[in-house]
């Protein structure tokens, strides 16, 4: 999940390099013993560097399960069903054919429903790990923001359709009756404010306020999206017909929310925590590996312990003024070697942009990991990965954690030589397995990189999973490209780089 920029479609025969027969084979992670080596090549030392006792065998990831993600895709269902069924149940024969009563009727209908697809919006995004490795955080990501203009829209109709109803029934007008709610009724005004933040929240959520904004400033704007469920809460439970009257519904409404507000806590607060205080990372050196590409190097404790697979990104927080309040996801862009763990990272954002001056010995904090971009969802023993620019960092880490037993061929996109972010490692690996390299060099309007030029690379990609890592519009074109060359949708794998 490292932000990255540029590269672009690309690619001609006279363009690829290969590794060349009898090339001298480069260690993936420096090894050269001294001590004028800096501590970012001794943090990517093998096991069997002599300057150190070999590391404690590292603790493997697990496969994930879909069990669980369709027992809480069930679950979400029937709690669809039963909320559904808690306002239907509420209204009377004598309140529905009195003088407004349809249009509150619709109106409670509306405002419950918009509640619980707020609470499966926010445990979409609860971070939880079983149900992270099963689906994968962009995939869940997709499902928030699909959902999140259905409760927006529901409490709109909900508030327009109250209003109204209320507005019959005392034969008044609609905008009169309005202010005598906000003025006179309890929680109301709350109610507003809460919907305030929520539209707030889902127009900074549309892709084209997502590129106008910092993550910074867009982070914080999400933040109070529990504000205003916390807001929302207390307006249903005191004025709900639902719960008026209705002590069995208030408690199981409740217990509804404590769970959700439960799983917050514990997975996107207590478990980070714990992690963080048992690996106590903390920033050991920076080191820049092109234009405006850092890589940073961590330092912890007990990371053997750490299941991680190649692939996967975390959420970092870097304690120190200006910084600790925010985590930004970026992937590792090698297996952890204990006690060391790093990432590489493209200047965007204020904050990765910051980093490439940041001070050993800052403590960090992290959250994860997460990404389905592994080598678990292969469904071959041939793969292809296909990068551009600060792309390949995933990819990297990837090729490191495939099995032996895998065919890999790589394909690294640039814009020119210096935008091939760890080409040497890349290759190094490679050359160790025993596959291919293919390096592809030039601006988009001079050198093509589309299914053809992809067929001539790779010519039996169809039968091959599909890794890509890069821009929104590499991906995309990439992705394309494989489609037209068979690939079977299962096999194509991706890893977006937006938040």
């Amino acid at each position: 999940m490292t932000p990255t920029s540029g590269g672009g479609p690309a690619t001609t025969p006279n363009t690829v390099r290969a590794p060349r027969p009898g090339q001298v084979r480069r260690p993936a992670l420096a090894a050269h013993p001294g001590p004028a080596r800096p501590p970012a090549r001794r943090a990517l030392a093998p096991a069997s560097s002599p300057e150190r006792a070999p590391s404690p065998t590292r603790r493997a990831a697990r496969a994930p399960s879909r069990r669980l993600a369709d027992l809480f895709l069930a679950l979400a269902g029937l709690g669809f069903g039963a909320t559904l069924g808690l306002a239907v149940t509420a209204e009377t024969r004598g309140a529905l054919v009195a003088p407004g009563g349809v249009a509150m009727a619709l109106g409670r209908l509306a405002g419950l429903t918009g509640a619980y697809l707020m609470l499966v919006m926010v445990v979409l995004i609860a971070r939880m790990p079983f149900l992270e490795r099963a689906v994968g955080q962009d995939r869940l990501l997709r499902w928030h923001r699909r959902i999140g203009p259905w409760p927006i829209s529901l409490i709109a109709a909900h508030g327009a359709l109250i209003t109204l109803g209320y507005a019959q029934a005392a034969r008044t007008g609609v905008l009169h009756q309005l202010w005598i709610l906000i003025d006179s009724y309890p929680n109301i005004l709350a109610a507003v404010a809460a919907f305030g933040l929520l539209v707030a929240a889902g127009v900074t959520s549309f892709r084209l306020a997502r590129r106008r904004m910092r993550y910074e400033s867009w982070w914080a704007v999400h933040l109070y999206t529990y504000l205003a469920l916390a807001l929302a809460f207390a307006h249903q439970i005191g004025t709900g017909a639902s719960f008026v009257g209705h002590p069995l519904t208030r408690i199981v409404w409740s217990v509804a929310w404590a769970c959700t507000a439960g799983l917050v806590l514990v997975f996107r607060i207590a478990l980070p925590v714990w992690r963080s205080m048992r690996h106590r990372l903390r920033v050991v050196q920076v080191h820049e590996e092109g234009p405006g590409v850092v890589s940073v190097v961590c330092e912890g404790r007990h990371l053997e312990r750490l299941a991680v697979s190649g692939g996967q990104f975390f959420q970092w927080r870097f304690l120190r003024r200006g910084m600790w309040w925010q985590a930004h996801p970026y992937s590792i862009s090698a297996m952890p070697r204990p006690p060391y763990l790093r990432f590489t990272i493209k200047a965007l954002g204020d904050q990765s942009r910051s980093l490439a001056a940041i001070e050993s010995g800052t403590r960090v904090a992290i959250e994860g990991p997460y990404g389905t971009f592994t080598h678990h969802v292969r469904e071959t023993n041939g793969v292809v990965l296909i990068g551009a620019g600060v792309g390949v960092t995933p990819l990297r880490a990837l090729l490191e954690d495939l099995p032996e037993s895998v065919d890999a061929v790589v394909i690294l996109r640039g814009s020119k030589p210096a935008d091939l972010v760890l080409r040497d490692e890349m290759s190094a690996l490679v050359d160790e397995r025993g596959g291919r390299l293919h390096e592809v060099v030039g601006q988009r309007g001079d050198v093509r990189f589309d299914a053809r030029a992809i067929r001539h690379l790779v010519p039996d990609i169809a039968s091959r999973d599909v890794y890509v890592c890069g821009p929104d519009g590499f991906t995309a074109s990439v992705v394309a490209a494989a489609e037209r060359l068979r690939v079977p949708a299962e096999r194509l794998h991706t890893e977006a780089f937006s938040f």
